[in-house]
């Protein structure tokens, strides 16, 4: 090779030494995983580890400042693995860093409170919101990020991946290989990050058997299996019972049948949890129906086999379902419905949590409830008292930017959006709504100038505020007041009064400017019950499908079975 400068020759001759740095080891972490084994071995007869074995495996095998998952999902939980950690000497094992999706269990809590976990990364908290906050203002837990579900699940394959992973399934054979059944959620993700990695991957187990009905994870993945002492704990968290639906709330679900739904014929859809999309299900059947709407809305969502669904289902509203998790008492009522599920050859349902919120990210619309909403339109369940976090609530409920393929829903959204804003490059919109009563329990009020969220950023030293669902993603909300479409504004100040205009009688609604709210309503951005047909005097318990479990249980043929706590017959 020739230099350009001065024509001398730099290429070098074959024959002269090169600076060769040298050769660096590329597999240190399976050396590692090898001598954990080799630690653990005396612990386990081969990959079977006895319960009363699993303290002194996992003094073995767990090394300080070990980034562990623990699997919490919404409903599934590894809770024998869990409280074993939980019961480790910190004078051994200290400084983990905890990546897990749901907090939900004291357990999962106490690593940090005994000084054997140090730094947390999660998704969502539930009841354990209160315990965790203290937590937090103790210095007990160093906070990394409050994840979505997909957001922590990618950071599994970038720069958060497990060194030791904790599962939970129904059922291992001899080789390791897991049998998971319906309730499958993250274990595919925690297990595919954790084996692909020379990750350890312990299993809890329900049973032992010759044969699983199918291996939802191969033996050649788990490092370790152990029989628990009882079945892993699930939470039916997406049971509601009809009895508990308030006529508020039927009357805001017949706003969002006819003002949304109807409107915008959405079909690809996801709920979130609460009463309120509750009462949506229940009235498909009925008022849905008494409009013309079946085969027209809710064809398919992704959620959970909630039973609430069950009369919309055998009412033909609803055609398919992919689901994150599973609920208990749902079982045989999904094995005898495989042409509404995903079902595995074994007849039981396979849900997979990070596909799900894949698919309910590219739907046509996600309704939700939340605790705060301030006059942006942004929206949090983290307040100062409680740090609930977010699950799958800001996939679900954020744009789509990078759909490609197109439905009437999506498609009249953007040109709503486009009309309002003046854009020029036509493109869909994908429906964003948050839906919630203007006083929440014990008359606090849900909308708020500034969200709690600020105050939180500065007190655990966040980057940014954990916002649950971001203002310029939301196009609609909806108040037993009406329904704001602020996708449809043309300014911040339209927007502001748009949100105010719905708010009723709260200190921010109250703060309305009276005139404009008045042209917003006039130019169908703010919509009262009346101007979209909706009788509020018809807003009764009388238009549900089902107003009692039992009726659930009457809509299914028997195969709905709620747990004890939900039955009163």
């Amino acid at each position: 090779m020739m230099s350009a400068a001065n024509g001398i020759s730099t290429e070098l001759h074959p024959s002269e030494p090169r600076n060769v740095p040298e050769q660096l080891p590329w597999d240190t972490l399976a050396q590692n995983t090898r001598a954990r084994l080799n630690r653990g071995a005396a612990h386990a007869n081969g990959k079977l580890v006895g319960a009363a074995s699993m303290q002194s495996l996992l003094h073995a095998v767990i090394e300080p400042g070990d980034r562990v998952c623990v699997e919490g999902n919404n409903q599934k939980h590894a809770d024998f693995l869990a409280q074993e950690l939980a019961r480790l000497d910190p004078a051994l094992v200290h400084d983990l860093h905890i990546i897990q999706s749901n907090i939900a269990l004291p357990t999962q809590l106490d690593v940090f409170e005994r000084g054997i976990a140090r730094t947390l990364d999660f998704c969502y908290s539930g009841e354990q919101g209160v315990r965790l906050a203290r937590l937090i203002k103790a210095g007990k837990i160093q906070v990394g990020a409050i994840h979505t579900y997909l957001e922590l699940y990618a950071r599994y394959f970038m720069d958060l991946t497990p060194r030791v992973s904790f599962i939970a399934a129904q059922s291992a054979d001899r080789n390791g290989n897991l049998y998971t059944g319906p309730n499958t959620e993250d274990t595919p993700t925690i297990a595919e990050a954790t084996a692909f990695k020379n990750g350890i991957l312990i299993a809890q187990v329900n049973e032992m058997v010759d044969v699983v009905p199918r291996v939802d994870v191969p033996g050649d993945w788990v490092s370790y299996v152990v029989v628990a002492p009882k079945p892993h704990y699930i939470e039916p968290i997406f049971t509601r019972d009809p009895a508990q639906i308030s006529e508020t709330q039927i009357l805001m679900a017949m706003m969002v049948i006819k003002g949304l739904y109807a409107r915008y014929r959405v079909n690809r859809l996801n709920h979130g949890i609460g009463f309120d999309t509750a009462a949506i299900e229940l009235l498909l059947p009925t008022y849905a129906e008494s409009l013309g709407l079946r085969g027209q809305i809710c064809t398919y969502l992704t959620m959970n086999p909630c039973p609430t669904l069950i009369p919309a289902i055998e009412s033909g509203f609803v055609k398919g379902i992919h689901c994150a998790g599973s609920e208990v008492g749902m079982e045989e009522y999904v094995h005898a419905r495989p042409d509404v599920f995903f079902n595995g050859p074994d007849g039981s349902m396979r849900s997979n949590r990070t596909l799900c919120q894949i698919a309910g990210h590219y739907a046509d619309l996600f309704i939700g409830s939340t605790l705060q909403i301030d006059v942006q339109g942004n929206s949090s369940t983290a307040t100062l008292n409680r740090i609930t976090g977010f699950g799958g609530a800001p996939n679900f409920g954020s744009e789509s930017r990078a759909r490609r393929h197109a439905s009437y829903a999506w498609l009249k959204a953007g040109q709503e959006a486009a009309e309002a804003s003046g854009a020029q490059m036509p493109r869909g919109r994908k429906l964003v709504v948050q839906m919630v009563e203007t006083f929440r329990d014990k008359m606090q009020p849900a909308f708020t100038e500034r969200l709690d969220a600020w105050q939180l950023m500065d007190e655990l030293k966040l980057d940014l505020p954990p916002v649950m669902v971001y203002g310029d993603d939301v196009t609609h909300l909806v108040t037993e007041e009406g329904i704001a479409h602020l996708h449809c504004c043309a300014t911040m100040a339209e927007r502001e009064q748009a949100i105010r205009g719905v708010a009723g009688y709260t200190p921010v609604g109250l703060a309305r400017n009276v005139r404009m709210v008045a042209e917003l309503r006039a130019r169908g951005i703010i919509q009262r019950p009346e101007d979209i047909g909706v009788d509020p005097s018809l807003a009764t318990r009388d238009l549900l499908a089902a107003r009692s479990m039992k009726d659930l249980v009457r809509w299914s043929g028997g195969l709905y079975q709620p747990p004890n706590r939900f039955r009163n017959w």
